[in-house]
């Protein structure tokens, strides 16, 4: 299922997950400006490969590949779906938190993502690149605060698209399900499957992000909303 939009209009303006999210445009446009044949050169100076971190954990560079590459993208569908899932359920969650805590809430929630994927697969070679981990945090803390929005989605069958409104729990309760359905079979065949996705990155910062929301004192004068 692809989110289209939901039904839940925030109080806040949402300018922190506009700032994230052109941060990871301009990170993107970085990467491709670089040419074809820098651009695995710029991706392997930023990202972060869980054999390297585990070797030398406190290294400057990889400390900061905890951050960066948190920014960077493989493509530009893979930026695209992260930026839709981010502009759809982060203003909410910014609404909830405010503008400061939600960044505390979107890096923290990210870290704990690249750190389960490490736990997972410690040697793997593989870069690890994207917004995928902070942006399942960001569903997570959704799925908790707002399980009965409205989220109008399509879905592919064939050619064609079906446009369906569900509530917020099902629709990411069925992407969580998927996350865990994929991430399974890699413990055994590797860091990640043919498509290069780190299910367990996407694992790690949904329930990050739910544990977050638990922790994390919510922002006074935020008004909860009854959805039909």
């Amino acid at each position: 299922m692809i989110p289209i939009k939901d039904r839940n209009p925030a109080d806040l303006f949402p300018a922190v997950t506009l700032l994230l999210i052109a941060a990871n445009v301009a990170v993107f446009f970085y990467q491709i400006s670089q040419g074809p044949q820098h651009f695995e050169q710029v991706v392997m100076s930023l990202a972060l490969v869980p054999k390297t971190f585990v070797a030398e954990p406190l290294a400057p560079n990889q400390f900061t590949s905890l951050f960066t590459s948190m920014f960077m993208h493989g493509g530009i569908l893979h930026l695209v779906g992260n930026m839709l899932f981010l502009w759809i359920f982060g203003n909410n969650v910014e609404d909830y938190f405010g503008h400061g805590k939600f960044v505390f809430f979107y890096l923290l929630t990210g870290l704990a993502a690249t750190f389960s994927h490490i736990f997972t697969h410690p040697g793997s070679t593989i870069p690890v690149i994207g917004a995928s981990g902070a942006v399942s945090g960001v569903l997570g803390a959704y799925f908790l605060l707002f399980p009965r929005a409205r989220v109008l989605a399509a879905i592919p069958v064939f050619l064609f698209f079906y446009f369906v409104e569900v509530p917020a729990f099902l629709f990411l309760g069925f992407y969580i399900f998927m996350q865990i359905l994929f991430a399974l079979p890699t413990l055994m065949a590797g860091p990640v499957d043919a498509r290069g996705i780190a299910w367990f990155a996407h694992i790690g910062g949904f329930f990050a992000g739910a544990l977050l929301l638990l922790v994390l004192r919510r922002r006074s004068g935020f008004r909860r909303r009854r959805f039909l």
